[in-house]
């Protein structure tokens, strides 16, 4: 007798059995960790330049734009790595709160302030477009810092003269000239603390060393050193590459006959955390004699 052999009836394939799609969960992590460190860790960007006006080594300390938040970088970071470059000098260059902030926030760059004068620093400030309050300016003078506002100081250090000019302009009319306001002293290492970049115009003056914030460095930068994703000041997207007759000034140096201007991409992330291969960083900048 013929074996009877069952067929069996073919199973339905479950929700468990269709191929499990990979998770991007790791990828997503990578993201946020590369944004948080390109946004909320703080650099440490050592330069240097020579000049055959001073005799020994000068160094800087150079913070600009921290646009105080909650939950941005602490003070006592940017106080810890300034202490660790022991510079000479600290110099400020505003909009280190954002206009129309509470107080709890405008009271952050004070308290930093006040901290960096207590550790034995000579502080030097200028104001920008956002921190122009009349109450922080008088607080920033009584914790011991030097607000300049079209004013000037001598001072020695290390036996180098250093003359310290700073302006508060946040508009340059056509008629804007410093040599209105200030003579460069040529025995002196000649220093113009000035927020917003003005190239012309400080090239035309010839201080050996501008210093400027406000770009925050252009916020994103490409990579191998292709320029700014975006130029603010030039409404242009991509503007090395596709607009190579602008003149950027983004960050870093910038030279002119007789001296040359700095801008350093400051500490906060106004108007948003889009800080991409340009992290936020504070300038320890060394002036040694040339020669």
């Amino acid at each position: 007798m013929a074996e009877n052999k069952q067929k069996k009836a073919p199973t339905k394939k479950t929700e468990t059995d269709k191929p499990k799609k990979k998770s991007h969960l790791w990828l997503w992590i990578l993201i946020f960790i590369v944004w948080l460190f390109g946004n909320y860790t703080l650099n440490t960007n050592k330069t240097s330049i020579t000049s055959p006006k001073v005799s020994s080594k000068v160094r800087f300390a150079v913070i600009s734009d921290q646009h105080a938040t909650k939950h941005g970088i602490k003070n006592s970071k940017i106080v810890e790595k300034i202490k660790d470059a022991s510079p000479d000098i600290v110099f400020i260059l505003g909009d280190m709160y954002t206009r129309k902030s509470d107080w709890e926030l405008i009271q952050k760059p004070i308290d930093l302030t006040a901290d960096l004068v207590s550790a034995g620093y000579p502080v030097y400030c200028v104001t920008g477009e956002h921190d122009t309050d009349e109450r922080y300016v008088a607080e920033l003078k009584k914790v011991g810092a030097h607000v300049l506002s079209y004013d000037e100081e001598t001072i020695d250090v290390k036996g180098n003269r250093i003359h310290i000019m700073g302006i508060d302009n946040v508009y340059y009319s056509p008629t804007f000239d410093l040599n209105t306001a200030f003579s460069l002293d040529d025995s002196c290492y000649n220093v113009l603390l000035a927020h917003i970049p003005n190239y012309d115009k400080f090239a035309d003056f010839g201080a050996d060393l501008t210093l400027c914030g406000d770009t925050h460095g252009e916020m994103a930068q490409l990579p191998f050193g292709a320029g700014p994703l975006y130029c603010s000041e030039n409404k242009t997207w991509l503007p090395k590459l596709l607009h190579k007759e602008q003149k950027i000034y983004d960050k870093g140096f910038f030279d002119y006959e007789g001296g040359t201007m700095f801008i350093t991409s400051g500490i906060g992330v106004y108007p948003a955390p889009v800080r991409f291969n340009n992290r936020p960083e504070v300038v320890i900048m060394d002036i040694r004699p040339k020669g």
